[in-house]
């Protein structure tokens, strides 16, 4: 019977991909579609993608499928044409990453799930197939110059604070579920003007659209593969970026460079930072931005209370750690206050 999930452990598997001399591509994709069954389509996915190594985070649920992932530049060609080989997945857009160095994941994991995004969305009315208008770079930049639009990210508050589009309004919140009802209320009044939503990828701001088309409003875009496509659109057609900052992107790189602009700070010293780190306590492992001069002094980590105990015997460290809730921990400035951590073990991450 064929193996159909990791059996190494991850430091060895990280160890691997370092090694690596062959290139490999950064790659994000989705597709809200009826998945009737999604653990046999999770392990049809599977024993294909092992085969041509391929690493990263897949979910699957009955509405779709929401993908990170990395493949060796020498399989992509046939990664694509199985993916296109099934009817659901046909000429899905493919995100290939703008600032890659293909060392964004070590080993694949294949998720069943409830929903691809978690939304919190229990009206049995509610209906993807009704969603906002896809907008391209070109037209994202047009749209952006008239008067009666509003653009609204809907991302994560450590997400929009290192870069974002101009006069985008942030929902504060580091939960999808909340941003929707909150977006609503922050629209209220405005049903009849330009709404652009995005994202990273696409996949949380295609779902946001439907929730307001849902909701009454009438002229509702979102960005056709998120932050993402929206580079790469920019580059090759020599248009005018929008966007400044930097894109956090969900996977061991933890962003990628669109604009030299660096708007965001080091939560340690102020000084303009915009490089996310986890900290080296593995019992904290905080998300925060930390500059290069904060690292050396910190050594890595968010403070001095986990320097000290990075020095602690092993044993200690562990027994420190027993019964210590590690769901999410972020550093969030706009609510100043800690959250339980983003990066447990490459899992809970969404474009």
């Amino acid at each position: 019977m064929a193996i159909l999930h990791n059996r190494i452990n991850n430091a060895e598997l990280k160890a691997k991909l370092m090694a690596e001399t062959e290139l490999r591509t950064t790659i994000s994709f989705y597709q809200y579609f009826l998945v009737q069954n999604p653990k046999e389509f999770r392990d049809y996915l599977y024993k294909n993608l092992h085969i041509l190594k391929v690493f990263g985070r897949i979910y699957v649920a009955k509405e779709g499928i929401n993908a990170q992932i990395s493949v060796p530049s020498s399989h992509f060609n046939v990664f694509r044409d199985f993916l296109y080989s099934m009817d659901a997945l046909n000429g899905v857009r493919l995100n290939i990453a703008v600032d890659d160095d293909g060392k964004s994941f070590w080993v694949l994991k294949i998720k069943i799930r409830e929903k691809i995004v978690a939304d919190g969305i229990e009206d049995p009315a509610f209906n993807m197939h009704t969603k906002g208008k896809y907008v391209d770079a070109a037209g994202m930049n047009e749209l952006m110059q008239q008067p009666d639009t509003i653009v609204i990210d809907m991302r994560n508050h450590y997400e929009y604070e290192v870069g974002h589009f101009e006069k985008a309004l942030e929902i504060p919140s580091d939960t999808f579920r909340e941003q929707l009802p909150m977006a609503v209320d922050m629209m209220k009044g405005n049903e009849d003007k330009n709404i652009i939503m995005y994202c990273t990828g696409g996949i949380r701001c295609e779902k946001a659209s439907a929730y307001m088309l849902h909701k009454g409003f009438k002229n509702v875009f979102h960005l056709e593969g998120g932050i993402i496509n929206y580079a790469r659109q920019v580059k090759e057609n020599q248009l005018e970026t929008k966007f400044t900052g930097k894109n956090f992107v969900f996977d061991e790189r933890l962003g990628e460079r669109i604009t030299e602009d660096v708007i965001a700070s080091c939560h340690q010293c102020g000084k303009p930072c915009d490089t996310h780190t986890n900290c080296k306590n593995e019992g904290c492992h905080l998300l925060f931005i930390q500059c290069p001069e904060c690292a050396e002094k910190y050594q890595g980590c968010c403070s001095d209370a986990c320097v000290e105990t990075i020095h602690m015997p092993r044993e200690r460290q562990e027994q420190i750690r027993k019964g210590v809730d590690k769901g999410q921990n972020i550093f969030n400035k706009s609510k100043i206050r800690l959250r339980p951590r983003l990066f447990p073990d490459q899992d809970q991450h969404t474009c």
